[in-house]
């Protein structure tokens, strides 16, 4: 199964540069790489997928191509064990923790792709997580979002209690999640012979190192360096001496580094000599979920990469503000920008969900008098706000609103209109508001309206996110030495 001295076929050539693209985006600090011989599969490990929310956002819908949009949750930790205290110094000790997060939202048109940075002191709300002896955490309102991953105390972390949070937060399911540490990410920057990025000044010891009581000698130079190993390592870690010396400020290097990858990795187009050392190291150092458990899988997720524009991949991070030593997301703005991923509309507003457009007018508004009567409300879905949206909407008819809650279930994808006997006629003629609203027929009196998933999408209006949000994006095909700190 070796390559050497074999001259294949076009199509085989095109694969390796699939994989070399799909090693670029899985890179977290790095993430991973597809793999083209079995023999990788033993590399892989993976996490138990038990510990998954049994409430989850469902699946957006599917184009005419059968596409859908893919999220892949990137994690980077900084466990001490093993040879990553020679690399990351081991005062912090071996328990895992999540020293950066990236949520990458593929596009169902395959042609757009954004990453959304997540700072690891936010305080979010952490839903109940699986610890090691097997019960379940309570939830936890207000807690520092790094500490979802260090639940329970291990090595390895808990990935899953990180890719609950992200779904509470964001309403997208997260199809996949990739874990990679220090020594992973070290060993793969090495395995492409280094990255070219830009350094924003001289990085001293004492900069890696504040407890240090001396500046020491210089570690990265200024300017354009081409960094591999400890020193990728040392780039994408160090936030004290540039910017504003915060952790939000690294996360825009690390954008920065991660953009650079993919750049060169495209350019190289087919390399076995490159490309075969970097998918064995990926593929050792990554923990994935079990959907991205084998070379095959992870090849098939490249493969629906391949036509991705460096202009048309993108880094954001999550809009955000100091409130003390910790950071608050700013709402509603976080909120717009997670409601355009899940209509799959891009940064600057364009509809990427790969459906044709449709040139039909559109259908004009029902005209319902709801006057006298009444309809309690219930949100379906793990959407927030969802049902206050809904009242909204019947009390604009003229509807009386008995009270908005959630609904025993959170996974309805069509809207439901539950009736008394005597109360058919209203529930038909409320339906109008809701169409394709399911009817059902209760044993007692009232009317339930039920929202679900659809109402979410036709809900989700075309919103343009705020200009210094957009602003802040970063395409990889951007300056290498702008938007690299805050500050």
């Amino acid at each position: 199964m070796g390559v050497r001295g074999r001259k294949r076929e076009p199509k085989r050539s095109r694969k390796r540069w699939i994989i070399a693209i799909s090693v670029a985006f899985v890179v977290l600090l790095a993430g991973g790489a597809g793999a083209i011989y079995l023999k990788l599969n033993a590399n892989i490990s993976t996490f138990d997928s038990a510990g998954l929310s049994k409430n989850r956002p469902k699946a957006g819908p599917a184009d005419a191509n059968g596409h859908t949009a893919v999220n892949v949750l990137l994690i980077g930790s900084d466990t001490r064990s093993g040879a990553n205290g020679k690399l990351g110094g081991s005062a912090s000790g071996d328990i895992g923790r999540s020293d950066t997060t990236i949520l990458l939202h593929v596009y169902p048109d395959h042609k757009h792709a954004v990453g959304i940075s997540v700072p690891r002191d936010s305080m979010v709300d952490i839903p109940p997580c699986l610890l090691p002896d097997g019960k379940w955490s309570p939830d936890q309102p207000r807690a520092q979002f790094n500490s979802a991953f260090s639940m329970g105390d291990t090595a390895k972390g808990n990935p899953a209690c990180t890719q609950n949070t992200i779904e509470k937060l964001s309403g997208l399911r997260v199809d996949h999640t990739m874990v990679v540490d220090f020594e992973g990410f070290a060993s793969m920057t090495s395995a492409v012979h280094g990255v070219e990025v830009c350094v924003p000044n001289k990085i001293y010891q004492g900069d890696m190192n504040p407890n240090r009581g001396s500046k020491g000698k210089v570690v990265l130079d200024a300017g354009m360096q081409n960094l591999q190993g400890q020193r990728a390592l040392d780039y994408v870690r160090v936030r004290h001496g540039v910017g504003d010396n915060s952790d939000v400020g690294r996360m825009l290097r690390q954008q920065a580094f991660l953009s650079a990858l993919i750049a060169k990795i495209k350019g190289q187009g087919m390399n076995p000599t490159t490309l075969l050392p970097l998918a064995d190291a990926a593929t050792k150092s990554l923990t994935v979920d079990p959907g991205l458990g084998s070379a095959t899988k992870l090849m098939s997720f490249g493969l629906s990469l391949k036509n991705i524009d460096l202009k048309n991949i993108q880094f954001i991070t999550a809009p955000w503000k100091y409130d003390g030593p910790r950071i608050d997301l700013v709402h509603p703005d976080v909120d717009d920008l997670f409601a355009e991923l899940r209509a799959n509309r891009t940064l600057e507003g364009v509809d990427a969900s790969g459906k044709p457009k449709s040139t039909a007018s559109p259908t004009p508004a029902a005209t319902v008098d709801g006057t006298g009567v009444s309809v309690g409300v219930f949100n379906g879905t793990t959407v927030d706000g969802l049902g206050g949206k809904a009242a909204d909407k019947l009390k604009g008819s003229g509807y009386t609103v008995t009270g908005t809650s959630t609904a025993k279930s959170q996974d309805h994808a069509t809207t439901r209109i539950e009736y008394g006997p005597a109360d058919k006629a209203h529930a038909t003629e409320l339906a109008k508001l809701f169409p394709g609203a399911e009817l059902a027929p209760l044993d007692i009196s009232g009317i339930n309206l039920v929202v679900g998933q659809d109402f979410a999408s036709a809900a989700s209006k075309p919103k343009p996110l705020p200009t210094n949000l957009t602003q802040q994006a970063r395409a990889a095909d951007t300056d290498p030495c702008k938007k690299l700190s805050y500050g």
